[in-house]
């Protein structure tokens, strides 16, 4: 089984979560939640590939900034 990789990044300015994989052609999904995301990218993966059985590999990064 092929496992595929999807990057989970925070936008600071719009307030979500959003995932994009160069494994997965047309995946672009955003959410304000972390953990719905993951379960958004869970049911999209598999439909984008029309396959049933997927490994995901995520990769997440958080960066805000900070103003003082």
């Amino acid at each position: 089984m092929r496992k595929y990789h999807v990057s989970l990044r925070w936008d600071d300015e719009a307030s979500v979560w959003y995932a994009t994989s160069e494994d997965v052609p047309g995946l672009a999904l955003d959410c304000g939640s972390f953990d719905a995301l993951i379960e958004r990218v869970k049911f999209a993966v598999p439909d984008l590939l029309d396959v049933k059985d997927v490994k995901i590999d995520f990769n997440a990064e958080y960066a805000a900034e900070v103003h003082l």
